[in-house]
């Protein structure tokens, strides 16, 4: 991918961000994207509230720009009132990601120039640079990338290694972290994340994490589970089947910039297809990724130290919420068995590649 002639050398571009934790992590590949093609651009980010700390762990993003709306809210008078503050910034032009018509109001208000996205929900005049969809964009990613590109380029087919997100760790905010949850330094390091905010049909059983994190304590491991306030009972499940003392459950309990600190520090994770997956892969941690009704087509990992667990059975991938058949054999047929082999096998090839004994 090299840089096209037609990108100015004072480019100032406005981002309009996904709403999604894991969608927010793989636009880095678009800002890595721009930066990549002209080292002295400006990227602004306009972002809920819940991102801009993970947008501070993007060396290429100089300002995140919260937009204080619900997700699905309307809020024109907020979305103008962001817009008027904007205008006059020297934004010479804007990249909107998700593909509804309120995402593009602020640039339009704003007036930045040029205004860059795809077709969807009536948004011709919104946006003057309109893309299609084209169906060769096969992963969310891609789609990010491809509208960083120039209209003539060609689609990209993989995802540049160079392109991939990478958040820096903190290792205060880590020290403050062991210290304040009793994880000690010495002992190694496993996190879980055993939820999904987008329904049952994505989460393997907590009682299948339960007996895994039983495993690994057995071993002198210690395992932190993760996720959000909402995801704290799923949580004291799986604590509840461990019953370790090495268990953690910290669900509830950490911010996302957590969560990428402990993920960095671990030697492995273990998370369905969720936000935090992508989180701790680009926290540079190696995954293991269990799929259910999603598809690791469309939302891999973006790393090559990841090892993905899907059954394939006939009715999946099915993208329900909750299994429409009722028995989410997707799920509750992958062994605890499996997937610790799959984390022992991670774990030990990360060892040896650190220079230690598998």
């Amino acid at each position: 991918m090299t840089a096209p002639d037609t990108v100015p050398e004072g480019d100032k571009v406005l981002v309009v961000g996904p709403s999604w934790v894991g969608d927010m992590v793989m636009a880095q590949a678009l800002y890595k994207l721009l930066r990549l093609r002209n080292p002295g651009i400006e990227i602004h980010v306009v972002a809920p509230s819940w991102s801009l700390p993970v947008l501070q762990r993007m060396p290429e993003v100089a300002r995140g720009i919260e937009l204080a709306v619900g997700h699905g809210e309307l809020a024109l008078g907020r979305r103008r009132a962001l817009a008027r503050v904007l205008r006059g910034q020297g934004y010479t032009r804007a990249i909107v990601l998700p593909r509804s018509l309120k995402a593009a109001l602020v640039p339009w208000l704003a007036r930045i120039p040029r205004r860059t996205g795809f077709r969807g929900e009536w948004r011709y005049g919104v946006l003057n640079d309109v893309r299609r969809l084209d169906e060769r964009l096969d992963q969310t990613v891609k789609r990010f990338v491809a509208l960083g590109q120039e209209r003539d380029e060609p689609y990209p087919k993989s995802l540049p290694a160079q392109l991939r997100p990478r958040l820096v760790a903190d290792a205060d905010n880590l020290a403050r972290l062991r210290a304040e949850h009793g994880l000690p330094a010495a002992s190694p390091l496993v996190a879980l994340m055993p939820g999904a905010e987008y329904g049952p049909a994505k989460r393997w059983p907590a009682a299948h994490y339960g007996e895994l994190a039983a495993a690994l304590a057995r071993h002198g491991v210690e395992v932190v589970l993760l996720g959000s306030a909402k995801e704290r009972a799923i949580g004291e499940e799986v604590a509840a089947v461990a019953r370790d003392a090495r268990v953690h459950n910290l669900c509830g309990a950490t911010t996302l910039v957590d969560v990428v600190d402990l993920a960095a520090a671990a030697e492995a994770a273990v998370s369905n297809d969720s936000g935090l997956l992508h989180l701790a892969a680009a926290a540079g941690t190696p995954v293991v990724a269990v799929y259910g009704s999603s598809s690791p087509d469309f939302t891999p990992p973006l790393t090559e130290r990841a090892a993905i667990l899907t059954l394939e059975l006939s009715c999946s991938p099915c993208f329900a919420r909750e299994c429409p058949l009722g028995h989410l054999r997707c799920l509750k047929e992958l062994s605890p068995k499996t997937v610790l082999a799959a984390l022992d096998a991670l774990r030990a090839h990360r060892r040896v590649g650190a220079g230690g004994v598998s």
